[in-house]
């Protein structure tokens, strides 16, 4: 008897859960219509979050760009108001500013072509470019304060 009752518990448990973990072709289609919706609206934030970040990344070029001209620019003055201040110079200490000069200028025309020249190829490049980029800025700006620190004494 009770293995009988036993079997009886046994197979009406199997039974159960074997009804209640079937579903309809109803709901299988339901399941699988809300899941592709669920996709598609994953998919679309996606692409929307891939946009705003090529935005913003044009957005940071464009601005770091400006910036980077008008420093070119500036030191293109620098360049213009120190040749006037040397030319009542001696001429060995004229010859030497001169060649300094020359070499800075050329720099500055390096990181002028150096900029339009860039063209975007991912944010790892443009992080590298910029790094670059901004490190030779600083180095010439020193370059520019040593050789007027230079002509002061």
């Amino acid at each position: 008897m009770k293995k009988i009752i036993f079997t009886l518990v046994i197979l009406t448990m199997i039974a159960g859960s074997i009804l209640t973990s079937c579903q309809s072709s109803d709901k299988k289609v339901k399941n699988a219509e809300d899941n592709l919706k669920d996709a598609n609206e994953n998919a679309l934030e996606a692409k929307q979050d891939l946009n705003k970040a090529r935005q913003d990344s044009v957005n940071e070029y464009q601005i770091f760009k400006k910036e980077a001209e008008e420093k070119i620019i500036a030191y293109e003055n620098k360049i213009a108001e120190f040749k006037v201040k040397i030319a009542n110079e001696k001429k060995e200490s004229r010859v030497k500013y001169e060649k300094t000069l020359a070499k800075l200028e050329q720099q500055n025309k390096n990181l002028k072509k150096k900029l339009g020249d860039y063209k975007e190829d991912g944010k790892d490049k443009w992080v590298i470019f910029k790094t670059e980029f901004s490190h030779d800025m600083d180095e010439l700006g020193k370059a520019f304060e040593d050789l007027t620190v230079k002509n002061v004494k």
